[in-house]
């Protein structure tokens, strides 16, 4: 395409939005409003996919060893739990450790515990992690075949339980943002429908003069992409103000746990990228559905 007729296309695009005024700001504000929706679900979505992820990476096997295994046939455990497939990671964790930190884990109900220090009755512990999440399960069974092992503890229902709702709200998550960007893609066809119809005899008019559907798209394919751009602009705005306000607010309180959000940057300069991706392509496919029946007569 030529610079000169790009200039046209865009100048074409501009004039008919502003010939529209109150259909122009009618779209932008619903694509606003859509576009604000979709963000707000990206933003739980990721945040909620985000926390699974580190949760998912936080799952470990306990493996609690036989209280009568010695030094030796400790060592040779731990280099058979090594060998298992999918085994990333095995640290060793003391009697003594795991007393100590079920002392500080119960505050100052602990104390009470201090009795046993002298005739400590826990485990020698091997926490061990795998590659992926999925493996968890597998990899204990595994374990529980194994010589010298009192008992294996991974918490498999709480595990199967938080695989399944992560899984869930991801794909519920999905549904809506899909849901969300059909109805922007029906709005601006919509708009762009009714401006094919006001300017339907100039569309005509060009048809007979020679010009090429391409050449009659251009315009509408700016305007579709032009609202899609703008309606994405509030959201972007709200959601950039509102998201640094509750980053900054539950931060500190969410400090030390596993719960945590996703870094102020660069999350938001990404969602904005996306959103206005977004407004962009609904935009122009919007513009390609309301005028692909219209240029086929």
């Amino acid at each position: 395409m030529k610079a000169r007729t790009a200039r046209r296309h865009v100048r074409e695009g501009l004039r008919s939005l502003k010939r529209n005024g109150w259909m122009t700001f009618a779209s932008v504000s619903a694509v606003a409003v859509t576009l604000m929706l979709v963000g707000v679900f990206l933003t739980v979505i990721l945040n909620v996919n985000h926390i699974g992820t580190t949760l998912e990476k936080d799952v470990e096997v306990r493996v609690l060893v036989d209280l009568t295994a010695n030094k030796d046939q400790q060592a040779t455990l731990k280099e058979e739990i090594k060998k298992l497939d999918h085994v990333t990671t095995v640290k060793f964790s003391s009697k003594d450790q795991e007393l100590n930190n079920l002392i500080k884990s119960m505050g100052e109900d602990g104390k009470a515990f201090q009795l046993f220090e002298q005739q400590n009755p826990l485990n020698d512990t091997f926490i061990v992690k795998t590659d992926s999440p999925e493996q968890i399960a597998p990899v204990a069974k595994k374990i529980e075949g194994l010589k010298y092992i009192d008992e294996v503890i991974y918490g498999k229902k709480q595990v199967q339980k938080l695989f399944n709702a992560v899984s869930v709200g991801r794909n519920i998550g999905i549904v809506l943002i899909f849901g969300l960007l059909f109805t922007a893609m029906f709005l601006i066809s919509n708009t762009i429908k009714i401006t094919i119809m006001a300017r339907r005899r100039e569309i005509e008019i060009m048809r007979l003069v020679g010009a090429t559907n391409n050449f009659i798209r251009w315009p509408f394919l700016l305007e579709g992409l032009l609202l899609g751009v703008l309606g994405s602009v509030i959201p972007i705005v709200l959601l950039l103000t509102g998201y640094k306000v509750i980053y900054n607010m539950l931060m500190p309180k969410l400090a030390g746990t596993m719960f945590t959000l996703l870094p102020f940057s660069p999350f938001v300069y990404q969602l904005s990228a996306i959103l206005i991706a977004i407004g962009a392509i609904i935009g122009m496919w919007g513009s390609v559905m309301s005028i692909r029946k219209f240029l086929r007569k």
